[in-house]
């Protein structure tokens, strides 16, 4: 991939540019800075012009602040800042601290000016479902709960008395997720039915961000639509639903497609990061966002994207929201341009991550994974869907009791739980191919993974041979990527989806893994 990152010596000679101009030029130049966004760099002896995006991508783990350019029609990355991030214990539930994701939203931005590369705009994408509830005064109303807190358990029984699970479905071609949106707010509903009452703006949490940016709420599609509370018919909320549910219908704004400008920088953030620019929306889930920097001109596309989750599926134009589909735990989320990601929610490398956080990080990816190749004979073999480990105490012991719980022989060192791991993911990527193409009647040749997972390479090579499918892997940005490229697209900087994915291909390293 193509990464520059920002050291000193691009600082001095930014400056020593600076300095050769005439005072003059000085002002002209400063004055397009804070006014359009353009900044001068040099090609071939010759100034040209070159326009900033910058992409706030926040994951589960870790945030990042992207800065994206177009240089001979490739995407140039520069990474600028990156955070920490995690749910955090309150109350004795698993929350978000969106007060320190703000305050790092505003550090990353703040570093652009710091360098002299003034973004045309800035889009923000995050996990999808987890969402805040704001007053009449615009102040969040009691805790920002995350995806993996336990609230959930039972909710969706709830909902199941007022809609029944299969109606539920073929109304909004959303898979069952106890985390979805749905069952969250009912929680809400059941638990703090008194925040519920007060709330009368529902905002997902990039949404939210955005609008401690800019002061205006705009809510956007493709997150919205992994909440299951939105028709795919319409590609709006489904008030309908929504009242029978018993959320209050007015908090909920009509929901805008990526490409759509929220606004500038409110005079107050403007002051703090020193200078103002558009926030306009990305594909505000993550995942969608990835989705678009699939490298491919082919609508007939299977793509795995892949970090913590893996969400592995296909573009469609119309939503599939038959039975068979929904007993397949298939889901239909927005996409750009209204496409659908018709795709399984995965486990992905959470588990990895998790059993490498309980050796205190002592081994890299790279390690686990060599570790895992000379225990590949490892029999045991473990659904990495089953509940067990959404969020365990212990990942390592979560999988040791699955194996005893299952007749299997117990992994012991820690290249056997690599091995299991691996092989599993694997083995669950090549069955989901199977379902997919039973399901939309399409042999797909190919697997297109995008995200931080496709640099796992004993990964990629078990996926190419487990399924039989040839594997193309990167880039790993993808989601940064995809949120850069809607930017651009929206400035004029690609004709549409297809240009940009073309320059994709070009501008980063795409390895193939052969079955």
């Amino acid at each position: 991939m193509q990464i520059r990152t920002v050291n000193f010596a691009n600082k001095v000679l930014l400056i020593k540019r600076r300095i050769s101009y005439t005072v003059k030029h000085r002002e002209s130049v400063r004055r397009s800075v804070a006014g359009s966004g353009l900044h001068r760099k040099e090609k071939e002896g010759k100034e040209t012009m070159a326009n900033y995006y910058l992409a706030v991508d926040i994951g589960a783990s870790s945030g990042r602040h992207i800065l994206g350019s177009v240089e001979n029609g490739k995407i140039v990355l520069e990474e600028i800042h990156r955070f920490e991030n995690g749910m955090v214990k309150k109350d004795g539930h698993r929350c978000w601290d969106t007060e320190h994701l703000f305050r790092e939203i505003k550090a990353g931005i703040r570093k652009c000016k710091e360098i002299g590369k003034i973004p045309v705009s800035m889009g923000i994408d995050t996990w999808a479902v987890d969402y805040v509830l704001l007053d009449e005064n615009d102040k969040v109303l009691g805790n920002t709960y995350g995806y993996r807190d336990s609230r959930m358990d039972g909710m969706d029984e709830e909902v199941y008395k007022i809609i029944p699970e299969k109606d539920l479905y073929a109304r909004t071609g959303i898979q069952k997720q106890m985390f979805n949106t749905i069952y969250q707010l009912m929680a809400h509903k059941v638990q703090e039915p008194e925040l519920l009452a007060k709330a009368k703006t529902f905002l997902m949490l990039p949404d939210y961000f955005q609008f401690l940016l800019t002061g205006s709420k705009v809510s956007e599609y493709t997150n919205a639509t992994s909440g299951q509370l939105v028709s795919p018919a319409t590609k709006q909320w489904d008030m309908e639903l929504i009242g029978m549910l018993g959320y209050p219908k007015d908090m909920f704004l009509p929901l805008s497609m990526p490409g759509t400008v929220v606004g500038k920088f409110s005079e107050e953030v403007e002051k703090e990061v020193g200078f103002s620019c558009e926030v306009v929306l990305p594909a505000t889930h993550d995942t969608a966002s990835a989705v678009m920097a699939v490298p491919t001109q082919s609508d007939e596309c299977l793509y795995i994207s892949s970090g913590t989750w893996s969400l592995m599926g296909v573009e469609n134009r119309e939503a599939i929201c038959s039975m068979e589909s929904m007993e397949k735990n298939f889901t239909n989320e927005g996409g750009y341009e209204y496409r659908f990601r018709y795709l399984k929610n995965i486990m992905g490398l959470w588990m990895i991550q998790s059993v490498r956080h309980e050796l205190n990080d002592a081994y890299s990816f790279a390690q686990l994974c060599d570790m895992a190749e000379e225990a590949k004979d490892f029999p045991s073999r473990v659904d990495v869907n089953d509940n067990c480990f959404m969020a365990p105490e212990n990942m390592t012991e979560a999988i040791k009791e699955y194996c005893r719980n299952t007749d299997q022989k117990v992994p012991e060192s820690i290249g056997e739980i690599s091995a299991v791991i691996y092989q599993s993911l694997a083995e669950s990527y090549a069955e989901t191919v199977k379902e997919i193409e039973a399901l939309t009647g399409v042999h797909y040749p190919a697997i297109n993974i995008v995200g931080g997972g496709s640099n796992a390479v004993y990964l990629n090579n078990l996926t190419a041979a487990k399924s039989g499918r040839t594997v193309y892997a990167g880039p790993g940005e993808g989601t940064a990527i995809g949120n850069l490229m809607a930017q651009m697209i929206k400035a004029g900087e690609f004709a549409g989806l297809k240009e940009a994915r073309a320059s994709v291909f070009e501008s980063f390293g795409v390895k193939t893994y052969k079955a």
